[in-house]
């Protein structure tokens, strides 16, 4: 799916897709020491003594990962005005230093908004490691704003 989209250009079904960005330690921990400073997100021997074996992403991060990947793809980039929330998230595998992530956002849900320039689009997120395996999934509501009619 390329070019900006409105609300209406949008269909059941239809799939954004991102390029890829590989994340580092410093990252890891940088996001870690500030939203979510559990040991084994800041911490090496925290992280090596912890059931992960090693240090991993904070799931947080991955979400704002995952959400930054999608937008920067483009369609919703300029027409995208806010959102609604997150539901059904899931991280079945960490992420690790050196994983390369990408993502990919299906459309599952279009509401109009009969008063408001904008309408609701479920996507539902889903980010992969260099392995294509599942890192996250999640349901994210977005306020995509509609063609307009001047």
């Amino acid at each position: 799916m390329r070019g900006a989209k409105h609300f209406e250009d949008l269909q059941l079904g239809d799939v954004i897709e991102s390029q890829s960005v590989t994340v580092t330690e410093s990252q890891i921990m940088d996001f870690a020491w500030t939203w979510d400073p559990q040991p084994f997100h800041v911490s090496k021997p925290g992280a090596e003594a912890s059931m992960f074996g090693g240090l991993i992403a904070s799931g947080f991060h991955t979400v704002a990962l995952s959400f930054r990947l999608i937008w920067q793809a483009g369609p919703i980039q300029a027409t995208n005005v806010g959102g609604l929330g997150l539901d059904n998230v899931r991280w079945p595998r960490p992420v690790r230093p050196g994983d390369t992530l990408r993502a990919t956002a299906e459309v599952l849900e279009l509401r109009p908004s009969s008063s408001k320039p904008f309408g609701t689009v479920r996507l539902k997120y889903t980010t992969v490691n260099q392995d294509d395996a599942v890192v996250m999934t999640a349901e994210m509501l977005h306020l995509v704003a509609k063609r307009p009619t001047d």
